[in-house]
């Protein structure tokens, strides 16, 4: 090699080995740099969309429900339930609306409230008691033995003055003897000029007489003994009182005491009733107030009396109270022992009352539905009172001359918790949804709903939906909800129970799920297929499921 091949540099160069090498560095770096700006910018941008995208929707999200029902035309006090001022754990109600048809179909009928002078009727079983007022008991206050009965069996009716029997008394007969002895004493000093001596025998007299008296000897034997002045060993008891004889102890050749019972002779032209009444209903009860009783054995007749007690104890096994009543019985048709119906009046005054059919007893919770016209019916809460034969005092919630359904309320209330629980119902205002309601657009969408087993069981089933458009293809990429729904039955202390499932898409419009039901009996199924949050089609059909309740 030369050495001119040795100083020149060969014809074939890198860039990265001439004199241009920093310029080409500061160029690439330029340009990443401005790369990386632009990227920046960009990356910014789609944070800042995606940051006020989330806080609209986090805004949307804490809008309050009442909001959207108000928007929809119904205040937010119309809703009943977890919304409403009942309690959470009680199924929420929606006001509805019916068609003329459908009010005609299921036997609507309505009532007004009316403010009128009521008096509430209080009824229980009694039975027939003796007044103890009216009891008499026989004795002697001597010893001695009986010789013949008169009246020698119970339940006998005697009169006041009547001989019950004949006793032996020595006694008695001592006393009588003694007083026969004063008698001819007084009449032999009578005339007596000596001071104090006819004073003294009199008083002697007047103490035999007295002693006589203390003997509770009847009149008439004293007057006997004074006009005849003769001892008679024998002497008649008398009854004390006019009445039936309820207890007899008095024997042929008996000996009896002072403390020896005899006769109980009961006056039964006044009886008392004792009625036993519930613990909330004795407190309406006061002195004085009249009562009616009625018994089988005088049908169509009834006794008039009177609140005589409200005996002061309850029976802590029944929670029962006892009333006693006092009834005339002059023509002794009470007796002792008879089962009696009673009923009191106790005046409340004027009040604001309905039908008692009106008031829906749901759980914990009272319930009316308010006529406004229409076919609009409100779902309202109310307080009510003391039942006043077919009607209810009205404590709170309703006011005077409002309508209110009095019959059909089952449905009405069944009704109002479905569209509750399916949350797909905005009340019209009165009388504007009927005519839409009945004119609105079949929708174009169909729902076909099966289950495994069918019918539906007792706990988990198996739903297919095969939903198909207007055209008879199957529809895909929906969103399908199935709704069962069984109303409250209070009537055998059952609340009402739901059960929701979203399903599955399997591809040729055919939606798949699975869904437990806690009881067996008549469901009311809703379908709801929705496509972008817009329904599309929607079926309600009822199927009753077995399994038992």
């Amino acid at each position: 090699m030369s050495a001119a091949d040795t100083n020149h540099p060969t014809s074939t160069q890198h860039p990265s080995d001439g004199p241009a090498t920093g310029q080409w560095h500061r160029r690439a770096f330029a340009i990443a740099l401005a790369g990386f700006v632009v990227m920046a910018v960009v990356a910014a941008g789609l944070a800042w969309r995606l940051y006020t995208s989330g806080a609209t929707r986090q805004t949307a999200a804490d809008t309050p429900p009442a909001a959207t029902v108000a928007d929809a035309g119904a205040s937010p006090e119309s809703t009943i339930g977890a919304t409403g001022p009942g309690p959470a754990s009680q199924p929420a109600l929606q006001p509805i609306q019916l068609s003329p048809q459908r009010l005609m179909s299921i036997g609507v009928q309505t009532g007004e409230v009316v403010v009128k002078p009521v008096s509430r009727e209080i009824r229980s079983v009694g039975n027939v008691v003796v007044d103890e007022r009216r009891l008499s008991t026989v004795q002697v206050r001597f010893a001695g033995w009986i010789h013949q009965v008169y009246v020698d069996a119970t339940y006998d009716y005697v009169k006041q003055g009547q001989p019950l029997f004949t006793i032996y008394s020595p006694d008695l007969v001592t006393t009588e003897r003694e007083y026969l002895v004063a008698k001819k004493n007084r009449d032999a000093v009578a005339s007596s000029a000596v001071p104090g001596v006819a004073e003294g025998a009199q008083a002697i007299l007047d103490a035999s007489v007295a002693r006589l008296r203390q003997w509770n000897l009847p009149p008439r034997e004293i007057e006997r003994l004074q006009s005849t002045g003769e001892v008679r060993a024998d002497l008649e008891i008398d009854a004390p009182a006019t009445g039936y004889v309820t207890e007899r102890h008095a024997l042929p050749n008996m000996y009896v005491q002072p403390q020896t019972p005899l006769y109980t002779v009961a006056d039964l032209s006044s009886v008392w009733v004792v009625g036993e009444f519930f613990q909330s209903d004795i407190g309406q009860f006061m002195r004085g107030q009249p009562a009616t009783i009625t018994t089988d054995a005088y049908p169509g007749h009834d006794f008039r009396g009177r609140v005589d007690q409200v005996y002061p104890q309850i029976d802590m096994t029944t929670r029962t109270g006892k009333v006693r009543f006092v009834f005339p019985n002059a023509d002794l048709k009470l007796t002792p022992g008879m089962f009696v119906t009673v009923m009191a009046s106790i005046p409340i005054g004027r009040e604001p009352v309905v039908a008692a059919s009106a008031v829906l007893h749901s759980g914990a919770r009272d319930i009316a539905f308010i006529d406004h016209g229409g076919g609009y019916l409100e779902p309202r809460e109310v307080e009510v009172g003391p039942r006043v034969g077919d009607e209810v005092v009205v404590r709170k919630g309703l006011r005077a001359g409002e309508r209110v359904v009095t019959s059909a309320n089952f449905l009405v209330d069944s009704e109002s918790q479905l569209q509750a629980a399916l949350g797909s119902f905005a009340p019209p205002p009165p009388g504007a949804g009927a005519a839409a309601a009945m004119n609105a657009p079949a929708a174009a969408a169909t729902l076909t709903l099966t289950t495994d087993p069918s019918p539906p069981r007792k706990g988990m089933n198996a739903l297919r939906v095969q939903v198909k458009d207007g055209s008879g293809a199957p529809l895909a990429g929906a969103q399908v909800s199935v709704t069962f729904f069984m109303p409250a039955m209070p009537a055998m202390g059952m609340a009402a129970m739901r059960a929701a499932a979203d399903l599955t898409e399997r591809g040729a419009g055919t939606y798949v799920g699975q869904l437990t039901l806690a009881s067996g009996g008549t469901w009311q199924v809703t379908v709801v297929a929705q496509e972008d949050g817009r329904p599309v089609a929607r079926q309600q059909l009822s199927l009753t499921a077995t399994g038992g309740m």
